[in-house]
């Protein structure tokens, strides 16, 4: 599953395409699950949604056209977390911040309106004015949009997901971000492989 599409595992393996197909789908549900254990992050925490898929000549970013809805998470020089979202008001994104951040946190957004309750909560609040500027020393959040052009670069290669199939999708893109090194992912694999396919 080294980035490879499943139809192109399917010739490689001389397989039936459906079983390549179905065997990375439950690869994905692995990673799904594990990635789901990660415990709350503390320190300097960049937060961003983004907006994925949709009708490509359509309006663009919120209020797209068939777009799904994502938001993530991510600790400077650590790792990133992300979830597939309702849409971006405060009262979704607040649990899933409150899940995943410890109180006292430097927490850095753009100028989005879902990110105002942060003004008021157990976090330091930083925004960054796209429309004027992107970095202003060390707060931006180059960090999440650096993963976001990553996870829309590796989705690209499958000319299209299903709306039902995307969550597992982007969380292989959270997997592989924080996990770069091909050995360490073929080992994970393998150990997923044997718990719960054991």
């Amino acid at each position: 599953m080294a980035g490879t599409i499943a139809r192109c595992a399917a010739d490689l393996a001389r397989v039936n395409c459906n079983t390549a197909a179905y065997f990375y789908y439950r690869l994905r549900e692995m990673i799904c699950l594990a990635t789901e254990k990660a415990t709350a992050v503390t320190g300097e925490i960049e937060l961003d949604e983004r907006y994925f898929g949709g009708i490509r000549k359509a309006k663009r970013g919120r209020g797209a056209v068939g777009k799904v809805p994502v938001f993530g998470i991510l600790k400077r020089g650590g790792k990133v977390y992300t979830q597939v979202i309702p849409d971006a008001k405060s009262q979704t994104l607040m649990p899933f911040i409150q899940e995943k951040i410890q109180p006292d946190s430097i927490v850095y957004t753009d100028c989005w309106l879902g990110y105002n309750v942060l003004d008021v909560s157990a976090f330091k609040h930083y925004r960054m004015n796209h429309s004027k500027l992107f970095v202003n020393k060390h707060k931006h959040i180059n960090g999440i949009e650096n993963f976001w052009n990553q996870g829309k670069r590796h989705m690209r290669k499958f000319n299209g997901i299903p709306v039902k199939h995307f969550p597992f999708f982007l969380k292989e893109c959270e997997w592989r971000f924080n996990n770069p090194n091909p050995k360490t992912q073929s080992s994970q694999l393998k150990q997923w492989v044997k718990h719960y396919m054991a």
